[in-house]
């Protein structure tokens, strides 16, 4: 035999084996993440191996070389062997599951439910036949049991007894379909849909606020028969200037924005001196209007005054209330009020803070919120009297007659650098983003610059991060929008520095997620709408109905296969249904196309101006026809007044059988420019637009109720209702 060169066996050592494409496949697969996909234009698309490899390593798993992907293959593979129980068991009720129970082969084991309300039931052992597993020499078995289908819905407790002790571990019985009070039998109902920061009152501070959005709720309940305001999400954005003026891109999911605070209706003001009081009126009156909405100004102002009345001693009651919301609250808030005061001392991006700050449960954070704890009290405080603020804007609606009340909109996720991304890093991934594939609105894909979820270690945590959102929402509200729901099934991700074509699907446990959606909003009674548009595939859209969550219809969007408009009455019924949406400009804006004119003159079109106006134009005169043929307008189109076109339009939303009937609170006032201009970041001014009329005056609060056309659009909607 030859003799082997010892420096050659080291440099073939040293060299890690590229993984072959079938082996990181098989592991890719085993993760959930898809290997390959089908665009929206039909072609099949195979995934390159670097971003499996980067979108792997997100999830905490190496797979830089063959050896480390076989390692890696095995430790996914063994994972569900190595627990007992799964952190949370999932079920539907009405249905028997089979609980999958992990011992020393051979041993013993009994398993005990013991119920919200402390009923305990015993679990009967079901003869079914796993064949053992090695997992570090020794040999594993998998004992099965029945979860009977008549357990109440709730969080329940396993007890599972071993031979090495009790482990315990989440029951989730979630309801078969979501039926909330306000859709019982074939109801149908309507309400506004509006950016809530975007409409001022003569009271508010520079930017709409909830006092606002309960004086539209009562006016459009009481005045028009509404039963829902649908709003933009509420989520806490940083404090520090500059202030992110997105709401889909805030640093908190669970938590709402103080910037919509009226301070003046904080219970502790009418306890405030002369002094004070004269002083927090001086702040609000030297808030103008602007030409475009000024959040670094108006929450520097109203934080002034809000300063004031959390130096106001709080009666026994007050504090005691204030210290009920912070006890049911839990880590998440004190987590929360934490970065939030960490971040007015080091800068809104955690990443760039001394390394000792950088995760929430280190000794020297734990430290310094004890030296600094009047700085988190206050970030504490703002969120006891938002959510005041918010219980009572919902209470009001409701006694107003609305059936619904107060829908609020949950974003797809959070900033990078965040309080969310920071408190929840460890169920979050690092080293990619979220967004979307190339399609045929954006060619080269999206990258919406958020971390998503890792589906393993949100299991791992029992979903407890998801639900205590989902419950925060729904303290305060009759609903809850979800922005790009498809996110409960698939999010795309995109590994940092790629572009967003250069990503892939990741899946997660959607009948988890959805089924503890549903129970959620059953206990709050709320309705569940879910944004259903762009690349969603039909079968989860059934699965959303089955569940009793509604979808989405934009009227300029519902179109077939083959281009064709989709007859009303074909529409979906479970659906929220409306003319517009906010990532297009209001319906007057729309007829007249201003969103073409707007792409071109940001250089956003693919074509040219002309050939892109006359493509729209044709679009726009199919709708028009429709129109025309169910006898919605008599004359020619291009003889008829825009206002006319957009009564029609909404009598035509009527027909369907859609559930849910949006009303775009810019279309009734006759506002032309869009709120948002996908593709763009400092381009456009993104959500600091104000609600105008058709002459470019802002339009107030107090102003709705002369614009005759909201009148004649309810009308035209109410007509088939």
């Amino acid at each position: 035999m030859a003799r082997t060169n010892p420096i050659d066996v080291v440099t073939v050592m040293s060299v890690p084996t590229k993984p072959t494409d079938a082996a990181l496949h098989q592991l890719a697969v085993a993760l959930g993440v898809a290997t390959n996909y089908w665009s929206q234009n039909g072609q099949y698309v195979e995934v390159d191996s670097i971003t499996l490899s980067d979108v792997i390593a997100a999830m905490g798993v190496d797979a830089s070389s063959a050896d480390s992907v076989a390692t890696s293959l095995l430790e996914v593979q063994q994972r569900p062997w190595r627990l007992v129980v799964p952190p949370a068991f999932v079920v539907i009720a009405g249905d028997t599951h089979r609980l999958p129970v992990h011992v020393p082969h051979g041993s013993a084991v009994e398993v005990r439910v013991v119920t919200e309300d402390n009923q305990h039931f015993s679990l009967q052992h079901l003869d079914y036949w796993v064949e053992p597993q090695e997992i570090d020499g020794q040999l594993v078995g998998e004992a099965s049991f029945t979860i009977p289908d008549n357990l109440p819905l709730g969080w329940h407790t396993l007890h599972v007894s071993t031979v090495n002790g009790v482990v315990k571990s989440y029951l989730v019985v979630t309801p078969r379909r979501l039926q909330p009070n306000a859709l019982a039998g074939s109801t149908r109902r309507w309400g506004f849909m509006l950016q809530l920061y975007a409409i001022t009152s003569e009271g508010s501070w520079g930017i709409g606020d909830i006092c606002d959005a309960q004086d539209l709720a009562v006016w459009s309940a009481d005045a028009q028969g509404a039963d829902f305001l649908l709003l933009n999400p509420m989520h806490a954005s940083t404090f520090v200037s500059p202030v992110e003026p997105s709401p889909y891109l805030p640093s908190t999911r669970r938590f709402a924005n103080p910037i919509y605070v009226r301070p003046e209706q904080v219970f502790e003001y009418a306890q405030l001196s002369a002094t004070d009081q004269r002083t927090i009126a001086q702040l609000q009156a030297s808030i103008e209007n602007t030409p475009l909405i000024d959040r670094d100004r108006a929450w520097g102002v109203k934080g002034l005054a809000l300063r004031i009345l959390f130096q106001t001693p709080l009666t026994l009651g007050r504090q005691a209330a204030l210290n009920a919301y912070i006890r049911d609250q839990g880590d998440g808030l004190v987590d929360f009020a934490t970065w939030s005061a960490l971040a007015a001392q080091f800068g809104s991006k955690w990443s760039k803070w001394p390394s000792q700050f950088q995760h929430p449960r280190s000794t020297a954070v734990g430290r310094w919120r004890e030296e600094n704890a009047r700085d988190v009290q206050w970030h504490m405080w703002l969120q006891w009297i938002t959510d005041e603020q918010l219980g009572c804007a919902q209470w009001t609606a409701e006694r107003a007659g609305m059936a619904i009340g107060m829908v609020h909109d949950l974003a797809v996720g959070v900033a990078h650098d965040g309080a969310d991304a920071w408190a929840l890093q460890d169920v979050l991934a690092q080293g990619v983003s979220v967004g979307a594939p190339p399609d045929m609105y954006n060619q080269k894909g999206q990258d919406w610059s958020q971390p998503p979820w890792r589906p393993d270690s949100l299991a791992a945590a029992g979903f407890l991060p998801y639900r205590d959102m989902l419950r925060t929402l729904l303290r305060n509200s009759g609903g809850i929008r979800i922005d790009h729901i498809l996110g409960l099934f698939r999010m795309w991700w995109i590994p940092t520095g790629n572009s967003p074509d250069q990503g892939t699907y990741v899946s997660f446990d959607h009948d988890a997620l959805v089924g503890i959606l549903a129970l959620e909003a059953q206990r709050a009674d709320a309705v569940i709408i879910g944004e259903d548009l762009g690349t969603v595939e039909p079968w989860v859209q059934d699965v959303l109905a089955r569940r009793g969550l509604l979808g989405t219809s934009i009227l300029w969007f519902e179109r077939d296969g083959s281009g064709q408009i989709i007859k009303p009455e074909d529409w979906r019924r479970e659906v929220l249904a409306s003319v517009t949406v906010h990532d297009l400009p209001p319906t007057a804006g729309y007829l007249a196309g201003e969103h073409v004119r707007l792409r071109h003159e940001l250089s956003l079109l693919a074509g040219d101006l002309a050939s892109e106006m006359a493509a729209d134009a044709t679009e726009r005169g199919e709708w028009m026809s429709l129109l025309q043929a169910r006898g919605l307008l008599e004359e020619e189109a291009e003889m008829v007044a825009i206002p006319d076109v957009v009564v029609a339009l909404h009598a035509l939303l009527g027909s369907t059988p859609a559930r849910l009937i949006g009303v775009s609170l810019p279309d009734v006032v006759g506002d032309v420019r869009a709120q948002n201009q996908p593709g763009t970041y400092q381009e456009y001014p993104n959500w600091q637009i104000p609600i105008t009329n058709r002459n470019g005056e802002r339009v107030q609060v107090e102003d709705l109720p002369r614009y005759e056309l909201t009148e004649t659009v309810v009308a035209a909607i109410q007509r088939h209702l």
